[in-house]
């Protein structure tokens, strides 16, 4: 089920409570009664239209970056991972996002918060005209027990999933749910506390889907997505024991990873695969517009004479390149010692020597690298060798690299891209994928001493990246590729560490990072040193001083705070 987007759910505030102030106070120009809608064919339109918002998108293309269900900005650039690129003044207030020193006018903001709510509030309706509608008296016009549970569970899902991504940015969030009439939704609190709720919507889910996609349409969550979801909602709380027996049924169901190919979760032709856990499904409009598809992601795109010439945001850093280098044995440098001698492409040098720079092929790395990160004098997809500055806005300000995940190949553009802004895709966002589960799997076995089971499997998710075929520069590999699995965990320490650096490496640039360091509590630690590192470098690094306190989460948009004046309470220390 690739997504149509139900344009009359703005309008329908009168079925349920909303969920934003804004939303409460727009007057819509048009609407649908509730009984013109109460049928079965209302309830799946409604639905869809919750379905629709897994994009982070409204309405139009432009303007839903810090929405992306990627995550890239609060996920990577607000992390270790990424800078935002392009230039200092172009989305200025990004750079507060990434230094860590928003306030609560941070323009960034207000898209978070007001599309995941719109996303809630389509939940909401789409509970509550279920409810109306099985609670009629004609038979014909209700649907069987077993699809309406479906359907609730469908809509709670995706509840879960907007209110997981509003506490992850947010921390506190007013809780409101199908029961709320408008008036009572104005005056909720974001004093209480959210997990149970989410927990409880992700527990009826798993408990009324089945293995099976409802209605065999492969966009459409099911029983594996729910227990992938829950499983992560326990393990952001600690609770290893409740989440690691939800992990391994999915791993169980799903197959063996070591047999699947990483480029697929990367592609158009891969899309829908053995690895798709939980993802928002875009697509291309019939008539070649963008607003169905990956719209959160579009400001990745290159620069300059770069064949998708727009926006040169979301660089990945001079840190996350060196962190894929391995040693004589295969294996990463989770001591950290990746930063001695670090690779910088091209970055710094002038005249002849920049001019005919070519590209190391003697380091040794993960092959991984080359599938995340484009670097200079390395083929870049099937665009050819990646040149450098001529595709980059501001190398001085946001590195020498560039993304790879979110692009697309040439040969897939065709009706999978908006024409003439090749920067909009159809291409699906992971918001949970198998490696993700092997790998939380892998951190629950460890904090509840399994370390034989942590080790197989991140060892399959190595073994997998083994498979990557190397690329070649001028018939010769671009690197000494190698990727070898870990021979033993011999102590806890040791194993945790490197869980979490594997996390890191295969997940690179899909908006896990920032909200991995918080759950650890390393956020203060790995920030501080990164940035000391990095700003040797690229400009927009800086000394900061990060406050867990404060900074574990970012400030509720003031705009949100005006609206319910004495309801909503900021954030600590904005």
């Amino acid at each position: 089920m690739k997504k149509i987007y139900f344009v009359c759910i703005a309008g329908l505030g009168l079925l349920a409570g909303s969920c934003s102030r804004s939303f409460l106070e727009t007057q819509p120009q048009a609407t649908i009664s509730t009984n013109e809608l109460a049928t079965p064919k209302g309830v799946e339109s409604l639905l869809i239209g919750a379905y629709g918002l897994m994009n982070g998108n409204i309405n139009g293309t432009w303007g839903n970056y810090s929405s992306a269900p990627s995550q890239w900005l609060f996920g990577e650039v607000a992390a270790d991972n990424a800078h935002k690129g392009s230039t200092s003044g172009d989305q200025s207030t990004m750079n507060a996002i990434e230094l860590h020193s928003p306030n609560s006018a941070n323009d960034q903001l207000p898209a978070m918060w007001t599309n995941y709510f719109e996303g809630v509030l389509r939940c909401n309706n789409t509970l509550a005209l279920l409810n109306q509608v099985q609670a009629g008296t004609d038979v014909s016009n209700k649907f069987d027990d077993a699809r309406a549970k479906q359907i609730e569970a469908e809509a709670r899902t995706l509840r879960a999933h907007y209110y997981f991504y509003l506490k992850r940015v947010f921390g506190n969030v007013p809780y409101i749910d199908e029961t709320m009439s408008t008036a009572d939704a104005l005056n909720v609190k974001n004093d209480a506390e959210l997990y149970p709720m989410i927990e409880a919507d992700l527990q009826f889910a798993m408990a009324n889907l089945d293995y099976s996609k409802p209605l065999g349409e492969v966009g459409r969550v099911d029983k594996l997505a729910a227990e992938a979801y829950l499983g992560k909602v326990y393990l952001y709380q600690k609770k290893y024991p409740e989440a690691l027996p939800l992990f391994k049924d999915v791993i169980d169901h799903k197959g063996d990873l070591t047999t699947m190919d990483f480029r697929d979760n990367f592609s158009i032709a891969g899309e829908d695969g053995p690895e798709a856990v939980f993802v928002d499904q875009n697509i291309i409009n019939p008539d070649g517009g963008g607003d169905n598809a990956n719209v959160g992601d579009m400001l990745s795109g290159f620069y300059g004479s770069a064949p998708v010439s727009c926006c040169g945001f979301f660089l990945p850093s001079i840190d996350l390149v060196n962190a894929f280098k391995v040693d004589a044995n295969g294996l990463p440098y989770l001591d950290g010692s990746y930063r001695d001698d670090p690779y910088k492409s091209d970055l710094g040098l002038v005249g002849a020597a920049k001019d005919n720079y070519t590209v190391d092929q003697t380091i040794a790395f993960d092959p991984r690298v080359d599938y995340t990160v484009g670097r200079r004098g390395v083929p870049f997809r099937d665009w050819g060798i990646f040149p450098g500055d001529a595709w980059i806005r501001d190398p001085a300000s946001g590195g020498p690299f560039v993304s790879k995940k979110q692009m697309l190949d040439k040969s897939e553009w065709g009706g999978n891209t908006v024409s003439g802004g090749e920067y909009i895709t159809a291409l699906d966002v992971n918001v949970i994928r198998l490696a993700d589960v092997y790998l939380m799997a892998a951190e629950c076995a460890v904090e509840t001493g399994d370390l034989p089971y942590a080790l197989d499997r991140v060892n399959d998710v190595r073994n997998r990246a083994a498979n990557l075929p190397g690329l070649m520069v001028n018939g010769t590999p671009a690197a000494k590729y190698s990727v070898k699995p870990y021979p033993s965990f011999d102590n806890e320490d040791y194993a945790r560490e490197a869980v979490r650096f594997e996390r890191r490496l295969e997940l690179a640039l899909e908006g896990q990072r920032f909200f991995d360091l918080v759950r650890w509590g390393t956020a203060k630690t790995v920030l501080e040193s990164y940035m000391e590192f990095e700003k040797q470098f690229v400009s927009a690094s800086a000394t900061i001083s990060f406050n867990p306190d404060k900074d574990n989460i970012f400030p509720i948009p003031q705009q949100e705070i005006d609206r319910a004046p004495g309801v909503l309470k900021q954030n600590q220390g904005y």
